[in-house]
């Protein structure tokens, strides 16, 4: 996918759901807006990725406080593990997210960063929620994760074929 498609999609998640039209919608929206350089000895590289994680049984867990407060601890999680998070989008029961990570990085390795400091998080902070939503963990035990950039792969074969 387009990295432009992708931040325009994360930003009418309010809309796409139902919830611009509420006085107090709950969601939560972040853009870096000087988004972490990533650097590598002896590379150039941009390994933006699109992932999308539930909550557990697709529950109302997020208020848009709750995904603010979220989103800021993330935020020093990819600070301290070495990538970024250029855009977060909350609605009540999951998230958007464009992270970009280092080659020396899976995404997989990042999600399961993400996934697990968050439960720690609203373990340590606000573990009422669980009781109140009758779960017992926060998210689902899967995520989708795509890749996003200024090329598509289309784009890039193309060229390859060309040369």
């Amino acid at each position: 996918m387009r990295i432009d498609n992708v931040q325009h999609y994360l930003d009418q998640q309010a809309r796409h759901h139902g919830y611009d039209s509420r006085i107090l919608p709950p969601v939560s929206d972040f853009r870096a807006t000087q988004p972490r350089l990533l650097h590598s000895a002896h590379a150039s590289f941009d390994l933006s990725h699109h992932l999308v994680l539930s909550t557990r049984k697709r529950k109302g867990v997020f208020t848009s406080a709750l995904g603010k407060a979220l989103t800021e601890y993330w935020l020093r999680v990819a600070g301290a593990r070495d990538f970024a998070i250029d855009q977060v989008s909350f609605v009540p029961d999951h998230v958007h997210l464009v992270v970009r990570i280092l080659p020396k990085m899976s995404i997989e390795e990042c999600t399961l960063s993400l996934m697990n400091n968050g439960q720690h998080f609203m373990s340590k902070h606000h573990p009422q929620v669980f009781v109140e939503c009758g779960i017992d963990q926060l998210w689902e035990a899967s995520a989708y994760a795509g890749t996003c950039g200024d090329f598509t792969t289309a784009l890039l074969k193309s060229w390859l074929r060309s040369t």
